[in-house]
């Protein structure tokens, strides 16, 4: 290599990734951040004693599915741009199998949330059991990740989101859906901005 090519920096185009095999998780926040505020917010706002809207029940986890539909695309497209720049085949294997971790982990949710509300005859409790469950399920599939491409801003926003998804649970209604819209949503636009300083500060 000469000395010209190691002196001289090569320009980084804004939004894309900085390395080989390096994803971009800024897309994939702002459209979990938007689910959290959106579909946690509106339940914050409907339900409880004194609810503050009068909105269909169906609404807040339809706009909570919605965005984390779309979030999950996103994530999942990311992951493949970067697996087409990876040249590690450790890392190439590292980001399918963390790929088919969140089909494996949400099938596990679905039959537990499932046969849970069937086996105590309330299905009510999946109301509750959704938002926090989804919650702690996407918290641990990013720690892995962050884990795995050694990213300790993906790491530490789901070490939160696992312990405030759960932790929300000894609040009773609304204060849950405020916990997880507040510090759901506010965790996942601070991850954004963070994500911008990470990806500019990585070295090539």
């Amino acid at each position: 290599m000469s000395l010209t090519a190691t002196a001289v920096p090569t320009a980084v185009t804004p939004g894309t990734a900085h390395t080989p095999g390096e994803v971009d998780n800024r897309s994939t926040y702002v459209s979990f951040g938007l689910a959290y505020v959106l579909g946690h917010g509106s339940a914050a706002l409907s339900k409880g004693d004194t609810p503050v809207l009068d909105l269909p029940g169906w609404l807040p986890m339809t706009l909570l599915g919605a965005g984390l539909a779309v979030g999950t695309v996103l994530a999942t497209r990311a992951a493949l741009r970067a697996q087409n720049t990876a040249t590690d085949p450790g890392e190439i294997l590292s980001g399918k199998l963390l790929g088919a971790a969140w089909v494996t982990a949400f099938a596990a949710l679905f039959l537990t949330i499932t046969g849970l509300a069937a086996a105590i005859d309330h299905p009510a409790v999946q109301t509750l059991l959704w938002p926090t469950g989804s919650g702690l399920i996407v918290g641990l599939i990013y720690v892995a990740e962050g884990a795995a491409r050694r990213n300790p801003l993906h790491y530490g926003l789901g070490t939160w989101l696992a312990l405030t998804s759960t932790g929300a649970l000894l609040l009773g209604d609304p204060a849950f859906y405020w916990v997880l819209t507040l510090a759901g949503g506010g965790a996942y636009a601070l991850a954004a901005l963070l994500e911008r300083r990470r990806l500019t500060s990585t070295p090539r």
